[in-house]
């Protein structure tokens, strides 16, 4: 049988399959040799012997995040609120560069437009190229957009603390209330271990909270590669006089023209050069 992985606690794998059965499942030694380690979202075959299961084959991956593990995500929403608290958008913007690093579509979702309009963020992201969908938990604006964004997806949640996700979950499903209860549980127990897990959708798709995803890592990007990450910056940036262009001191810059032009926006470019030194610093120190 075919499924897709859901949870996976201690070595145990719990695997559902078209006929929504959830079955408990180990993984095969030849997966340990191989160095391959099952994670939740794969999709996987299984044989069921005696009531025992047996993860037989994992299948390619199309996007693996590490933090948390899970793979085969299709798309992250971007939980940012209006107001209370203030966005930040050099935060926003790493977890946007983590979503593309790992080939992840990231979506901008503007919660509690109850207490502020959210246009200025909304126009910043939405000239940036980025799909955005303005929301209210409490008012319950902008759920169904936002369930046709997650319809047959699997999708994850990244935001930080008070942004409104777990409102936000509750209003699309009773996830809201299943990741509550699971976070008041490790919050209680000092040696509890967070597992990640799919909540199914009643009209298809499934999604998950994925705490930690806005710390922003030093990856494999190159320092001189970043600009392409960055789509207002990528549509302009090969017209600059000089090859190679950094966008950051160099004379005759066509994004640093769009900058003052005010078709960049100027926070955008404060993210993309913070980030920019974070890589560099990287390289350098490798270098020692």
């Amino acid at each position: 049988m075919k499924g897709i992985i859901i949870k996976g606690i201690g070595g145990f794998y719990y695997v559902k399959t078209a006929n929504n059965s959830v079955y408990e499942c180990k993984a095969r030694g030849i997966f340990r040799k191989d160095k391959i380690t099952p994670t939740v979202g794969d999709r996987v075959e299984i044989t069921i012997k005696d009531n025992k299961g047996s993860i037989d084959t994992i299948y390619e991956r199309k996007s693996l995040l590490i933090r948390p593990p899970v793979a085969n995500i299709d798309t992250i929403i971007i939980v940012v609120a209006a107001a209370e608290p203030e966005p930040n958008t050099k935060i926003i913007d790493k977890m946007i560069l983590n979503a593309k690093v790992a080939g992840i579509e990231p979506i901008i979702c503007i919660n509690k437009t109850d207490i502020k309009d959210g246009d200025t963020l909304e126009a910043v992201y939405h000239n940036a190229g980025y799909r955005v969908i303005k929301v209210s938990a409490k008012e319950s604006k902008g759920i169904d957009e936002l369930n046709s964004v997650l319809k047959d997806r699997i999708s994850a949640f990244a935001g930080i603390s008070g942004v409104g996700k777990s409102s936000l979950l509750n209003e699309l499903t009773d996830v809201g209330a299943q990741t509550g209860e699971i976070s008041d549980k490790i919050q209680r127990g000092k040696h509890t271990t967070r597992h990640v897990e799919l909540f199914e959708l009643p009209y298809g798709g499934y999604v998950l909270d994925t705490p930690g995803f806005s710390t922003f890592e030093p990856t494999d990007i190159k320092a001189d590669e970043l600009w392409h990450y960055f789509p207002e910056m990528e549509a302009v940036g090969d017209n600059c006089r000089f090859r190679g262009c950094l966008h950051i001191n160099e004379p005759d810059c066509a994004v640093k023209e769009k900058l003052d032009m005010g078709n960049i926006a100027h926070s955008r470019y404060e993210s993309y050069v913070e980030i920019y030194n974070i890589l560099k610093e990287k390289k350098d120190w490798e270098k020692k």
